[in-house]
């Protein structure tokens, strides 16, 4: 039987090999199922301190909480996996909740939320080598480069050496790219058309292949111009959900946007956190079940 959320604490002060133990045992599947589309949820945000949904700015400081919405979005049928940092994932073998789904670990999370260095976005989460023992099914990495920023070059570079070694293990690795830059003091992603497509083109050429690469992508401020934006490149991509606003109204306006782009051939699927796991009605298993309605 598998230990209750509310028992977590004490299985990992008393057990902590249950850990590798649970991951040796889990049941895998692969990437893309027959429908060839994935519904992926993220939790990967509380590892940079990003812990608000909407004006609510410790929405997802509540771990027992996060666990139970999370539990509950991956019961609904159509959701694949989830992305989350390894003390999430490891919460989630140990209640037995990733059985045959699709285990996506989150790589870099050094960029704090709000930080002097937030765009020094270093590899301060799963390591290639730790996502291959853990027989986990994916990485995922964040890649913001900022023109006026020095640093952006070593951000280029680790991440380049990063898609190696996952491809050295033949494992997917979804590369999140972003223009950005610092607005008072405030890093902000440039979600224009152009500024996507410099960054789809930059994030496809990194590493010596791209056998392995997946692109995790924003939808345009315009929707429309998403198709000349996946006109860049041939590899297989994801959309993202970012902040929508703190109404349904905005749920509703963000999920006529992901439609949209989810035509594109180019699209395989969606990787949605905030907006399906603390949804403005307060309802985690309609919003994933509209979620996957669009797919």
């Amino acid at each position: 039987m598998n230990p209750r959320i509310s028992d977590l604490a004490t299985l990992r002060a008393r057990h902590p090999e249950a850990v590798a133990e649970a991951a040796a045992r889990r049941t895998r599947r692969p990437l893309l199922g027959d429908s060839g589309r994935l519904m992926i949820v993220a939790a990967d945000h509380p590892a940079r301190g990003a812990l608000a949904v909407g004006d609510r700015q410790l929405a997802m400081a509540n771990r027992l909480d996060l666990l139970e919405r999370l539990v509950l979005a991956l019961s609904r049928p159509g959701v694949d996996g989830v992305l989350a940092t390894a003390d999430i994932l490891e919460d989630l073998l140990l209640i037995g909740a990733l059985e045959g789904k699709v285990v996506m670990g989150s790589m870099n999370r050094g960029g704090i939320a709000g930080a002097s260095f937030e765009m020094d976005d270093r590899f301060t989460g799963h390591r290639p080598q730790d996502l291959a023992r853990l027989r986990f099914d994916a990485g995922k990495l964040l890649l913001r480069i900022d023109y006026s920023d020095p640093g952006s070059l070593t951000t280029l570079e680790t991440t380049a050496r990063a898609i190696d070694a996952m491809a050295e293990r033949q494992l997917p690795v979804f590369v999140e790219p972003f223009l950005s830059s610092r607005i008072e003091g405030a890093v902000r992603n440039d979600l224009s058309a152009e500024a996507v497509t410099r960054s789809v083109a930059i994030a496809s050429g990194l590493g010596g292949t791209s056998a392995y690469t997946w692109l995790k992508l924003p939808v345009t401020d315009d929707p429309d111009a998403m198709a000349r934006v996946c006109e860049t490149t041939t590899l297989p991509t994801v959309l993202l959900g970012g902040d929508i606003g703190s109404t349904v109204q905005d749920q509703e306006a963000a999920y006529e946007k992901w439609r949209k782009a989810l035509r594109l051939p180019t699209v395989h699927g969606l990787v949605v956190g905030r907006s399906l796991l603390y949804p403005a009605d307060g309802d985690v298993a309609a919003a994933v079940d509209t979620a996957v309605g669009l797919l």
